[in-house]
């Protein structure tokens, strides 16, 4: 007899992860999105969508907008580090963040136009793959199947807040190797380095970076994915090397300067887009492909990520 969701969930996250995300999916989906203690975000502001909308058409900005938002762009990080060891002196990450596949068809046009002659060792996808919160997941899915087809090499992901739990089965079948407060080596001539990947921590809070990063030696080089960078103090206190995550949108409206109008309270500003350091640890905050509850952008240019480790002696 075939497993069902549920038992196919237990059995691949085990039982208590499981039903922690299923029940409080549940309970998210009798709510109003945006109760509790990260509202002012735009992704947050679904009860005033139509509102953010209609001040666009008001203005005669939302076509630009929408123009915008399908201008992905390919952006080349340098990450530079002593501990990277010398066997991966050029090692590339394409990170893809926040596609929101089902929002913007012109948008993952574009993301597919860029990977085509692309050049990388893997491939890391930080969330937020549906544009919903809540309810059908389908579309998402369908658009996820068409953005791996054209994807090389290994590919891992985990989850974000638009994310559902349920999607995890297909996304694995697809060939993603999501890591859900897990880890992976990576091994090049004998030398190691480690991927963690941890389960949303912005809206389900089922986030397990001691879990993730139980067999990862302290000695060695060790990168993790998180859909949000909200946990940028307890990834730098547990040893990570690199923190790649996105969920910010870089504010997705913005003033002239790229300057967000609004992010997490939680996050300070300068850890909102792009490349900053916390202590030993670098971060990457990409600004995502795709977008949140209104298809437009101004002032920050949607992209896609390049990221190529160095090894830097005595830097």
């Amino acid at each position: 007899m075939p497993f069902s969701l549920a038992q196919r969930l237990e059995q691949r996250l085990g039982a208590v992860h499981a039903r922690q995300r299923l029940g409080i999916e549940e309970d998210h989906e009798t709510q109003i999105f945006g109760q509790g203690l990260n509202f002012f975000h735009i992704e947050n502001w679904y009860s005033t969508h139509s509102v953010i909308r209609g001040l666009l058409w008001l203005s005669g900005l939302y076509w630009r907008g929408r123009r915008n938002a399908a201008q992905v762009q390919l952006r080349q990080i340098r990450i530079a580090s002593p501990r990277v060891p010398p066997v991966f002196d050029g090692f590339t990450i394409l990170q893809i963040s926040d596609p929101h596949v089902d929002v913007s068809q012109a948008a993952m046009d574009r993301v597919v136009d860029l990977l085509q002659d692309l050049r990388y060792d893997i491939a890391v996808l930080t969330g937020d793959f549906r544009g919903g919160t809540a309810g059908a997941f389908e579309a998402a899915l369908d658009g996820m199947a068409r953005l791996k087809a054209h994807l090389r090499g290994p590919v891992y992901g985990v989850l974000g807040n638009h994310d559902t739990i349920r999607m995890l089965p297909r996304l694995e079948d697809m060939g993603i190797r999501m890591l859900l407060n897990e880890a992976e080596t990576i091994l090049r001539a004998g030398e190691l380095i480690h991927l963690c990947g941890i389960d949303d921590a912005h809206f389900f809070r089922v986030d397990n970076i001691e879990k993730a990063a139980a067999d990862v030696p302290p000695e060695q080089y060790s990168i993790l994915l998180s859909h949000t960078p909200e946990i940028y103090r307890q990834a730098a206190h547990a040893g990570f090397d690199l923190l790649l995550a996105g969920h910010t949108h870089g504010g997705q409206i913005c003033l002239p300067g790229s300057i967000p109008i609004t992010l997490d309270s939680a996050l300070p500003r300068a850890f909102g887009s792009g490349l900053w350091r916390y202590r030993h640890m670098t971060g990457y905050t990409s600004v995502g492909a795709g977008t949140s509850i209104v298809p437009v952008r101004f002032n920050c240019p949607p992209e896609i990520t390049l990221h190529r480790l160095e090894h830097a002696p005595g830097q």
